[in-house]
């Protein structure tokens, strides 16, 4: 007999009725008045007909809507599936289309993609708007303010689906990673309660935001399993931003990325902004030792490095509070195992020989939906293929060394080469393109776009990348352009990438200011 379980139930019972539960610029709700707005969301789910199982998405800023949103879906059986509100409409209707999803949630700001979405995906019957009048759609629109009803919990259990999340993972081309609700309760008790220790006095603080697997954790699953509060900033992050927050909320917590943690060293914020905090965490690439020591010495925090995937739900190799080892990504969480294996799958347990890392642990995705190429590829058995490259250190630590293949990331994003190429190639003065990882100052990896240029055609740099943004999300445009006569290749045809990554690897390098 199958388990009863439900994640959102799980997350909203932990506070107590009283304690504040969120923080936005525009509201705050106890975690009592958490649990009746998002029962009254799952109420209204099911009176616009959303039934078990079927899913839901929801391209919206980081606020109370999308918070309720994504647990009133839970709570009512259906499956939430947040996505990137940096997608254009295209993209959106992509994923709107693959999903199959009946009901898009949207806020105002991105009504223009929206209305291009849905104008792409035949099986959407409704949109569910924040607070903006409704405009330009084919489909029927409701206000989230009118949602109500008489709450009728789903029927769930650990192994129902709860959440979709979109991910270009090791494969290129947007999949739909599928978890499980009980999946949601294991990275709260192995990442969240064993790593960072959370207690029901903590205040989280997340750059990333809930639509990210990362930011979804931090914002969403620790704070509310934990009985604390999380601090949501719907507004685009800057330094400025996030330092004034941190100054007014006191946060204990703060997640964010490499690329943001050498942002912030690079502006005029206080060096005390984030006094309050006890532990500041990153993800999503790479941090490199240099930035860990920078940022230490001005700001006086250690960063707890850590590697995860939208794959695996959250973080499973960490370092630990009081054990940091700088340029690692630290030891298993607790719960996890991991594994390096060669390019013929044959398990590596020699110190310093690379190879590529493999995860086991309760918090992984069933599946890709719709993909079975794809998920054979990656969900082997118990374990995860995640597509770095990895090596064990003397210490028992373990080192990343890049990806395993040729995609990489841009701010702790996944970034499909071949997309970008493609882009580039649709402008009249690309013959060829290869796009590929660079360091930047800091030691982050960035797209940069190798290009030989069409007969008789000069080739305008800032040009092209503001042609990749026109017609791609910003952050998967090329940081840099450079021309080459020709790109290298195999006597088969194939593009030498590692040969060009080897040519590139200096141009975005400039010596940061002290």
């Amino acid at each position: 007999m199958a388990t009863g379980f439900n994640a959102a139930e799980y997350l909203l019972s932990a506070g107590q009725p009283d304690t504040t539960a969120v923080v936005s610029p525009r509201r705050s709700l106890t975690y009592a008045e958490l649990a009746a707005e998002s029962r009254r969301v799952a109420a209204g789910l099911t009176e616009l007909g959303v039934r078990p199982e079927e899913r839901v998405m929801f391209c919206m800023v980081d606020d109370v809507e999308l918070l309720t949103g994504i647990l009133g879906a839970m709570l009512a059986g259906a499956v939430a599936v947040p996505v990137s509100t940096m997608v254009t409409g295209l993209e959106l209707g992509k994923m709107l289309a693959d999903s199959r999803s009946r009901l898009l949630c949207v806020s105002g700001e991105f009504a223009e993609q929206a209305v291009t979405a849905v104008s792409l995906a035949p099986e959407v019957t409704d949109v569910l708007l924040d607070r903006a009048e409704a405009s330009g759609f084919a489909v029927r629109t409701h206000k989230w303010s009118s949602l109500g009803g008489t709450f009728r919990s789903g029927r769930t259990w650990e192994d129902s689906p709860a959440l979709w999340l979109y991910t270009s993972g090791t494969t290129g081309q947007p999949k739909g990673a599928m978890h499980r609700h009980a999946s949601i309760r294991a990275v709260c008790e192995t990442y969240g309660r064993d790593v960072l220790g959370t207690v029901a006095t903590d205040r989280f603080l997340s750059v990333p935001k809930l639509f990210f697997a990362y930011g979804l954790g931090n914002s969403a699953f620790f704070p509310l399993a934990a009985g604390g509060t999380t601090l949501l900033e719907p507004s685009r992050p800057t330094p400025a931003l996030f330092a004034r927050r941190a100054r007014e909320e006191a946060p204990t917590l703060f997640f964010a990325v490499p690329t943001f943690y050498a942002a912030l060293l690079a502006s005029d914020v206080p060096d005390d902004s984030f006094a309050s905090v006890r532990y500041a965490v990153s993800a999503g690439e790479p941090l490199p030792a240099s930035l860990f020591e920078r940022f230490r010495t001005r700001f006086g925090l250690e960063i707890l490095d850590g590697i995860g995937s939208t794959e695996a739900l959250h973080i499973f190799l960490s370092n630990k509070p009081g054990a940091v080892r700088p340029g690692s990504t630290g030891v298993p969480v607790p719960g996890y195992a991991v594994q390096i294996r060669d390019e013929a799958g044959a398990v590596i347990d020699a110190v310093g020989k690379p190879g590529e890392l493999f995860v086991s642990g309760p918090s992984t995705a069933t599946g890709y939906w719709a993909r079975y190429d794809a998920t054979k590829l990656v969900f082997q058995g118990e374990w995860l293929r995640t597509g770095d490259s990895y090596v064990l250190n003397e210490d028992g630590t373990y080192s990343c060394l890049g990806r395993f293949g040729d995609m990489l990331k841009a701010g702790g994003i996944w970034v499909s080469p071949s997309e970008v190429e493609e882009r580039l190639r649709m402008h009249p003065a690309v013959a060829e393109v290869a796009v590929v990882a660079a360091p930047d100052a800091d030691g982050l990896d960035k797209p940069v776009a190798c290009v030989v240029a069409a007969p008789g055609v000069t080739v305008d740099a800032e040009e092209l990348i503001e042609f990749c943004r026109e017609g791609l999300a910003a952050f998967k445009r090329p940081r840099g352009v450079v021309e080459l006569a020709e790109l290298p290749k195999t006597a088969t045809g194939k593009i030498r990438r590692n040969v060009i990554r080897e040519q590139v690897r200096d141009v975005l390098r400039v010596v940061p200011s002290p």
